[in-house]
């Protein structure tokens, strides 16, 4: 009977802690940020800035068409928000009159890569090609060189983020996910982002998210009157002496 006793509490042991393992993994991986989670010492990008002004940043990446980026662009220029879009070379090239666009209306524009591949699958000079190729061809059209990047699909490694900062680079994550992807209705989309956001945010949506261009003046208008500030990425985060803690928070140094 003492045995069965121990056996059972071993087992119950167990389970609880399976249990304890499986709840962290879903609550990273709700928050978007299962590699945070689990970082331990890994090299991290900026997911989001430690500020007290309530400065945030909207974000867009562009891979995939134009269709609605026109009207982005006009609610952008109407409500005199700047933003930063992340291009991809293959998007940039064959649509080089949006990233004219998008340059000339004085927003900021980081790479999202040449070719939009996982990068932590790929080798040191794979991952420079990709940084190279695709800053060259963004500086090309729109005549400034990107000194930002956000890996495709949030995916990346040490390699990765190790070498994106030798090359002069910031790497850019996000702490606040529109899912727009998804097709989410644009009161959805909107609800999403305006509940999470707080002051040093960096909200990411994308330029052809079927229902993003509707959802946008709601986003803006709300949390205008939440008393936050928009600016770009590039005036959002610290340029140097700063920390990054385990969550992807980036720090100035001397801050607890």
């Amino acid at each position: 009977m003492r045995f069965i006793t121990i056996r059972l509490k071993a087992v119950a042991v167990a389970a609880a802690m399976a249990g304890l393992l499986v709840a962290g993994a879903l609550t990273a991986n709700a928050a978007g940020a299962e590699e945070v989670y689990w970082s331990g010492s890994r090299s991290l990008p900026i997911y989001c800035v430690e500020r007290d002004d309530n400065k945030i940043a909207l974000s867009f990446d562009c891979a995939w068409g134009v269709d609605y980026t026109d009207s982005l662009l006009q609610t952008l220029a109407e409500e005199k928000v700047r933003v930063t879009f992340f291009a991809v070379q293959f998007w940039a090239e064959k649509y080089p009159e949006y990233l004219k666009k998008i340059a000339e209306a004085g927003h900021e524009i980081g790479t999202h890569s040449a070719t939009h591949p996982y990068m932590s699958r790929l080798s040191e000079t794979e991952i420079q090609t990709e940084l190279n190729t695709s800053s060259e061809a963004i500086e090309r059209i729109a005549g400034k060189k990107p000194e930002l990047f956000r890996p495709p699909y949030g995916d990346y490694d040490n390699l990765l983020i190790d070498t994106v900062n030798a090359m002069g680079l910031y790497p850019i994550q996000w702490d606040v996910d529109s899912l727009d992807w998804k097709n989410l209705s644009a009161s959805d989309i909107a609800a999403r982002v305006t509940e999470r956001v707080k002051s040093g945010s960096i909200i990411l949506m994308h330029n052809n998210g079927l229902h993003t261009a509707e959802a946008l003046p709601i986003v803006i208008d709300t949390l205008r009157a939440h008393g936050f500030e928009f600016v770009p990425i590039g005036e959002l985060i610290y340029r140097e002496n700063y920390t990054i803690d385990a969550t992807g928070r980036q720090i100035p140094r001397g801050v607890a």
